[in-house]
């Protein structure tokens, strides 16, 4: 499997957008999508406090399905269950379910409502996924486990370690999925895995269920993937331990067919298109900005390495003339869909700090006669104000109208809310000084 991983807990695309964006990812050679959506799915109940006001609506997740179906993307949709719970644990209501009181990163699995929760997060998740053959539960990055009262008393009581209280709440989100969701394969991430050792995993038989969810119910069998944050490596080793098939194959059906007898990093490769770190932080490249470096990694591991082929492959499918790894440029008007933001995103990168920068500091005239001290008093000599006014006002001009194209491109990608954050985090801090200049300078 080739998953492209579509965080998002920031930029979300609109579901037109992505109406052309999967058949280039199956055109690319993805087979399958890891759909991560905190405040994205339309909760409901108790939980809509949960959505953001731009959040999908069923109809979205239902035409987002139809369209992953007909390209031949596997959807896999991810829930966190234990770190990245900030879209959660932000609210008020579920401040009590924090591992550490001041920080809002990861669950306390001691308290009793913390399962409670995630049942019925994944419930209206999985619900709204019934193709779906995989559910991802996150789990990576548990910031803080171990650090709150509760788990120390726990550790305490029961001579444990956070790895097997790491273990102890996995194996309670195994069971309730094995028994609520019969036949539905989990993946999780590796990095906490890697900290305990094989033979604790071994021990705690993580290819089930193991542990009974309810007296007098017997333990599923789970078919459980780790996948790899990264990119696979030689020196990586897998977390063998995981890759069990449940109990001798009991989970195989029609639909589920036996994986190959190969790692974990072999199996399933996982590209990830970061829209933030993590709920709190600043955004990181717009999606069509992205798709020319998604494009280069998926034909790399479709092709086995990225040779001259490869390459121009991928030049076709972008419609690029050339490209430079090395620079990371591509040349071309480019005819994919967001190539119109990927260029105008470039342009501002590249020269709105530089051009508006150089006018205010480089030229004399406004250092000398037009410093912040004359602004603020508006005093000033129009002989030397003129000899920078009309290159002021037309760079001002020019820019103006170049950002309003841009803002009509991404809206018709994204919604307000990122289409603001995007102009406030790399266009205002630059374009509000020229404003302010020409604005005292009128």
């Amino acid at each position: 499997m080739r998953l492209v991983h579509l965080d998002l807990k920031g930029a979300a695309p609109r579901v037109s957008y992505l109406e052309q964006v999967f058949p280039l990812l199956s055109q690319l050679g993805a087979n399958g999508i890891l759909i991560e959506y905190e405040d994205m799915f339309p909760f409901k109940g108790e939980l809509e406090i949960l959505k953001s006001s731009y959040a999908y609506s069923e109809e979205d997740i239902e035409r987002i399905q139809q369209l992953a179906e007909l390209h031949k993307l596997e959807v896999v949709p991810l829930v966190q269950t234990f770190g990245h719970v900030e879209f959660i644990l932000k609210h008020e209501k579920y401040q009590h379910l924090r591992e550490v009181e001041r920080f809002p990163n990861s669950f306390n699995p001691h308290v009793p409502d913390t399962l409670a929760l995630l049942k019925s997060i994944l419930s209206q998740v999985i619900e709204k996924h019934r193709r779906s053959t995989w559910i991802h539960i996150g789990a990576d990055e548990v910031f803080h486990l171990g650090e709150g009262m509760d788990s120390k008393n726990w550790m305490s009581h029961n001579k444990g370690d956070t790895g097997t209280m790491y273990l102890k709440h996995i194996k309670e989100v195994l069971g309730f999925i094995a028994t609520q969701y019969w036949g539905l394969r989990v993946l999780m991430w590796d990095d906490m895995l890697r900290k305990i050792s094989v033979g604790a995993l071994q021990g705690e038989r993580m290819g089930t269920a193991a542990m009974a969810p309810e007296p007098g119910v017997s333990a599923v069998p789970i078919y459980v993937a780790a996948l790899a944050g990264v990119m696979p490596s030689a020196q990586q080793e897998p977390v063998s331990a995981l890759w069990g098939h449940g109990s001798q194959g009991s989970m195989r059906s029609p639909r589920h067919p036996p994986a190959a007898g190969t790692g974990a990093h072999e199996a399933m490769v996982r590209l990830v298109l970061l829209r933030r770190y993590d709920h709190y932080s600043v955004l990181c490249e717009l999606l069509p900005v992205g798709i020319p470096s998604l494009a280069v990694c998926l034909q790399t591991l479709v092709n086995g390495g990225f040779t001259e082929e490869t390459k121009r492959k991928v030049l076709d499918a972008l419609g690029f003339q050339s490209m430079q790894l090395e620079q990371s440029t591509c040349e071309g008007r480019g005819a994919f869909p967001g190539a119109e933001i990927y260029h105008m995103v470039e342009q501002v990168n590249g020269h709105l700090k530089e051009s508006i920068l150089k006018a205010l500091e480089e030229e004399s005239a406004i250092k000398g006669w037009f410093s912040p001290y004359h602004r603020k008093r508006q005093f000033g000599n129009p002989r030397n104000m003129e000899s920078f006014g009309s290159k002021v006002l037309k760079l001002h001009e020019d820019w103006e109208g170049f950002i309003r194209d841009l803002h009509t491109h991404l809206e018709r990608v994204y919604f307000p809310d990122t289409v603001e954050e995007w102009m406030e985090e790399n266009v205002n801090p630059y374009l509000d000084q020229l404003r302010d200049l020409v604005r005292d300078y009128q």
